[in-house]
C-alpha cells in the first residue's frame, strides 16, 4: 500500500459540558457527552521512503506546526518506522470552534498512518499516544459517541438516537485557555449520572463554559440570538465559539414516517438550507446529522 486517500476526520458536539472540580495540577474535572457529526475534514496520505514528513494545505493555509504533524511524528517515534508521509489536508471544520477539529485530524492521522506504514499498533497503544497529543484525541480514536469524564480520559461509549443539528460558527474563535482561566468560571457543578442524561439526551444539562464565552466573544451572543429569532434554542459546544441547536428533520428514507412523504422531508431540509443564507455576515452555518460511529472505527485492532 502506497497511499490512502479521502480519510475522514469528523467533528464533534458536546451535548452538555459540566465542570465538576479542579485538580491540584490545575486541570479541570468534567462531565460531557461527545457526539460525532458529519462535518468533516478530509486527509490524504502518500508514503515516503525517505522518512520525511511533508504537508500540503488543499483548502486555505494552516499553521506551520499542527496536531497532524505532531501525531505523525509521535507514531514514528513510538514504532521506529523508517517511513515518512506526504499529507494533504482539506480543512473544513472551523478552528477555535469547540468542535474538536484538530484532535479529530490527529486521531485520523494515527489510524491512517498505522495502516499505511503497517506499524500494527493496537488501539490501546494508539490511545496512549493520543492522550499525549490532547485530551480529546482518545475520544476520536475510540470511534463512538461517548459519556466522557475526568480530563477527557474516561470514555464510556453510548448510543444516541439519530438527529439533526444546525451548527453556527461566528467568524471569531475562542482560545480554550482564556475560558478555563477565567475567575468566574463555574467549577462546582454537581456530578450527573448517565441515567439522568438518557431520559432526555438532547435537552440535558448545559455548557458551564458558555457564560464566560459570551463575555469574551460577542459572536457567541449573536449566534444564540439568531437561533432564538428562528425559534431555536442555542447551546455552545466545547470551549470554542460554535453554537448548535437540535432541529426537527424527518427521515428522507422513511417515506410515510410521522405522516411525512419523502418530498415533504426534502422540503423541510430545504427550509433549513434557506435559513442558513439568512445568517449574520461571516457566520458559517451547516445542517449536520449525528454519526452512529466514526468512519474509521475498526482501523486499529483492539487485541
Amino acid at each position: 500500500m502506497n497511499a490512502i486517500f479521502d480519510v475522514c476526520a469528523p467533528a464533534k458536539l458536546n451535548l452538555f459540558l459540566h465542570i465538576t472540580g479542579r485538580r491540584a495540577d490545575g486541570y479541570h474535572e468534567l462531565q460531557s457527552v461527545f457526539m460525532l457529526i458529519d462535518w468533516c475534514d478530509q486527509l490524504h496520505f502518500e508514503i515516503r521512503k525517505d522518512g520525511l514528513l511533508s504537508r500540503e494545505d488543499l483548502v486555505g493555509d494552516l499553521p506551520e506546526e499542527d496536531l497532524i504533524l505532531r501525531a505523525a511524528r509521535a507514531l514514528q517515534a513510538a514504532t521506529k518506522t523508517p517511513h515518512g508521509a506526504h499529507i494533504g489536508i482539506e480543512k473544513h471544520i472551523p478552528t477555535q470552534a469547540g468542535m474538536g477539529g484538530g484532535s479529530s485530524d490527529a486521531a485520523s492521522t494515527l489510524l491512517a498512518l498505522n495502516r499505511l506504514w503497517d506499524t500494527q499498533l493496537r488501539l490501546d497503544q494508539l490511545l496512549e499516544i493520543g492522550l499525549e497529543l490532547g485530551a480529546d484525541v482518545p475520544f476520536f480514536l475510540t470511534g463512538q459517541n461517548a459519556w466522557v469524564e475526568g480530563v477527557g480520559e474516561r470514555i464510556t461509549p453510548i448510543d444516541l438516537p439519530e438527529a439533526y443539528f444546525l451548527v453556527v460558527k461566528p467568524p471569531d474563535g475562542l482560545e480554550t485557555g482564556r475560558i478555563f482561566s477565567a475567575p468566574r468560571l463555574k467549577r462546582d457543578t454537581k456530578t450527573a449520572i448517565m441515567t439522568g442524561f438518557a431520559e432526555e439526551p438532547y435537552g440535558f444539562g448545559r455548557n458551564d463554559l458558555q457564560p464566560v464565552a459570551q463575555e469574551l466573544c460577542g459572536g457567541v451572543n449573536i449566534a444564540i440570538e439568531w437561533l432564538g429569532s428562528n425559534g431555536l434554542l442555542g447551546k455552545m459546544t466545547g470551549s470554542g465559539s460554535a453554537v448548535f441547536s437540535k432541529v426537527q428533520v424527518p427521515s428522507q428514507t422513511s417515506g410515510q414516517k410521522k405522516g411525512q412523504t419523502k418530498g415533504q422531508a426534502t422540503e423541510t431540509l430545504q427550509v433549513f438550507e434557506k435559513l442558513s443564507h439568512s445568517a449574520p455576515t461571516g457566520f458559517a452555518v451547516k445542517l449536520c446529522r449525528n454519526l452512529h460511529a466514526h468512519p474509521l472505527q475498526g482501523w486499529a485492532s483492539s487485541v
